[in-house]
C-alpha cells in the first residue's frame, strides 16, 4: 500500500496553474473592437503611403521609392493580421476573418485558403522529422547532411545561404510558388483561391500600369 504524500510544493503549481487559465482566460476571445481598430490604424496608412508614393513620381522617383521602404513595415503587419485570420485568433467570426484574410490577401501576394491550409500543416508536423516539406524551410539532421556527397552538401549549403534564403527565397515564393497551389492539386478550393488571388492581382496591376504606366508598379 502506497504511502505517498503530496509535497506543499506540488499543490502550490497546480493552484498557480489554475490561477494563470483564469487570468488568461480573458484574452482568449478576439475582441471585435480591438481586431477593427488595428486593421483600420494598418490598413489605412498603407493606402495613404501607397497613393502619397504614387504622387511623389511627379517630384522624384527615389522619394517614391523611399515612402514605399517606409510602407513595406504596414505591408507586413498586414500580412500578421492575415495570420492572425487564418487562425481565427482575430476576429470571433470566421466568416469574417476569412474574408478579411482573402482581402489581404490579394496585397500580400499570397492566396489566403492556400496558406492557411500550408501553415496548418506546419503547425500540426513542426518538429517531426518525418513531416517535412509543407510550410517550412528544409532543414536537414548533421546525420542527413553527412550522408549527402559533395553536390548535395553544397546545394544544401547554397539553399540556406542568407543571400537565397533571404534575396531569392522570397521572390521564389511570391511570384511561383504562391501563384500554383502545388501540393494541394487535388482539391477545388485551393485552386479557386490561387487563381481568384491570381486574376484580381492582374486586375489590380492593370489599372494601375493604365492610370500610370510601369512605374508604380516598379516602385
Amino acid at each position: 500500500m502506497s504511502h505517498e504524500k503530496s509535497t506543499p510544493g506540488a499543490s502550490a503549481d497546480v493552484s498557480n496553474a489554475r490561477d494563470w487559465v483564469r487570468v488568461l482566460a480573458r484574452y482568449r476571445e478576439p475582441s471585435t473592437w480591438r481586431s477593427s481598430f488595428e486593421l483600420a490604424i494598418t490598413l489605412g496608412p498603407f493606402v495613404l503611403l501607397w497613393a502619397l508614393a504614387w504622387w511623389a513620381l511627379s517630384i522624384s522617383g527615389w522619394l517614391t521609392l523611399g515612402i514605399s521602404l517606409v510602407n513595406a513595415g504596414f505591408l507586413l503587419r498586414l500580412f500578421a493580421i492575415q495570420h492572425d485570420c487564418g487562425h481565427a485568433a482575430f476576429f470571433s467570426s470566421r466568416r469574417t476573418s476569412d474574408w478579411v484574410g482573402r482581402v489581404l490577401g490579394v496585397l500580400t501576394l499570397t492566396p489566403y485558403d492556400v496558406w492557411r491550409r500550408t501553415h496548418s500543416i506546419h503547425h500540426s508536423s513542426a518538429g517531426n522529422l518525418g513531416r517535412r516539406g509543407i510550410g517550412d524551410i528544409h532543414t536537414l539532421t548533421v546525420a542527413e547532411y553527412r550522408e549527402l556527397g559533395l553536390l548535395g552538401r553544397l546545394q544544401y549549403r547554397l539553399y540556406r545561404n542568407p543571400v537565397v534564403l533571404f534575396g531569392l527565397g522570397p521572390s521564389y515564393l511570391f511570384f511561383v510558388q504562391n501563384r500554383v497551389p502545388l501540393g494541394l492539386m487535388a482539391q477545388t478550393r485551393y485552386w479557386l483561391s490561387a487563381m481568384g488571388t491570381n486574376l484580381t492581382i492582374l486586375a489590380a496591376l492593370a489599372v494601375i500600369f493604365y492610370f500610370g504606366g510601369v512605374m508604380p508598379i516598379l516602385l
